[in-house]
């Protein structure tokens, strides 16, 4: 009886836990070379060099700014609500980890390959706004509490155009698992027949996660810091750390839904003699760099811009062409 126990419940547990270790300290590291390499891309932009001093190239860069973080005093507001302020940052981190559970970064490598895996990141990326608006809140301050309002408005007009480009997706594959919607992209990458979905996407996946040129809940020119403005130390840390992890999300969404996943961009040697998992990394970075040029590139939208895009234009383009899709998979017998 204690072996079948054993089997059945403590070793599958221990083998999920062993698995969500190795993701969220490979996640970990892989954010401080992200980290790096949007720096060092702004920089090249600008033709300068970026973080040179600390390691070869200056990849220690990332690592020696967290421990300075690290060692630095936490300073509270006397006025703050000390219990909500301190959460704040970790609802965040917290969050942004919990979407990689469904992730697959490889066929069969993911910690959780569940029916319902699209609709768990919607709902997790959905939650992610309440770190922000309890540390907007909490530190009982305008400026704070004005970037937690921004972002709160941004991230949920933003959200109903992610939403409806995931639908259209799923009405291609006929499925809400992960693994199903990279499979059935094996003859062609959805970023063909859906490219105008793709540009909607991205540019919604970048107002979800306040980047530039969306970056108005931390608008430095009217708000400070918006939100983070009265946060310091390891506090500041664990939220910047939970808003690359969301960034990263992002890319591998943008990755699984449209860009094949871990599929090679054709079926034939050399390609298919490269293992998924570094296909899967190689798209995610040329959708992180697209996110670091479009910071270099486009300039900040004023708030009314930002709203007008996202109720004015996208969200009716986005209906319309859920219903061209609807329409022309169901006129050629395609429909799943």
């Amino acid at each position: 009886m204690d072996s079948v126990f054993f089997d059945t419940y403590v070793w599958p547990a221990l083998i999920v836990t062993a698995h969500s270790l190795a993701i969220i300290l490979a996640l970990l590291v892989s954010l401080a070379f992200f980290m790096l390499a949007d720096r060092k891309i702004w920089a090249a932009a600008q033709l300068r060099k970026g973080p040179t001093m600390v390691g070869p190239f200056g990849l220690l860069q990332s690592f020696a700014d967290i421990l300075k973080y690290l060692l630095k005093e936490v300073i509270i507001p006397t006025t703050a609500n000390k219990p909500v302020f301190i959460l704040a940052p970790f609802v965040t981190m917290f969050l942004a980890l919990s979407g990689w559970a469904v992730i697959p970064v490889s066929e069969g490598w993911a910690v959780a390959d569940i029916n319902v895996g699209i609709l768990y990141i919607f709902a997790i990326s959905s939650l992610g706004v309440y770190g922000v608006i309890m540390g907007g809140w909490a530190s009982n301050s305008k400026y704070p509490f004005l970037g937690a309002l921004r972002s709160a408005a941004q991230m949920v007009s933003y959200e109903v155009s992610i939403g409806l480009v995931i639908i259209t997706v799923l009405l291609c594959v006929g499925s809400l698992n992960l693994t199903d919607i990279v499979l059935a992209q094996e003859t062609v990458w959805f970023a063909v027949p859906l490219f105008p979905m793709f540009v909607v996407f991205f540019i919604s996946a970048l107002a979800e996660t306040n980047r530039p040129p969306f970056d108005l809940p931390e608008d430095e020119s009217a708000l400070v810091a918006g939100f983070m403005t009265e946060y310091s130390s390891t506090l500041y840390v664990v939220f910047m750390i939970g808003e690359l992890a969301n960034i990263v999300l992002m890319c591998a969404m943008c990755t699984i839904l449209f860009l094949g996943g871990w599929l090679p961009p054709v079926d034939i040697a050399p390609f298919n003699w490269v293992p998924g998992v570094v296909w899967f990394i190689l798209k995610m970075g040329l959708m992180f760099f697209m996110f670091a040029m479009t910071k270099v590139i486009v300039p900040r939208y004023r708030y009314d811009q930002l709203m007008r895009l996202g109720w004015k234009v996208f969200l009716p383009f986005s209906l319309i062409w859920v219903v061209l899709t609807a329409g022309f998979l169901q006129y050629f017998g395609m429909a799943s």
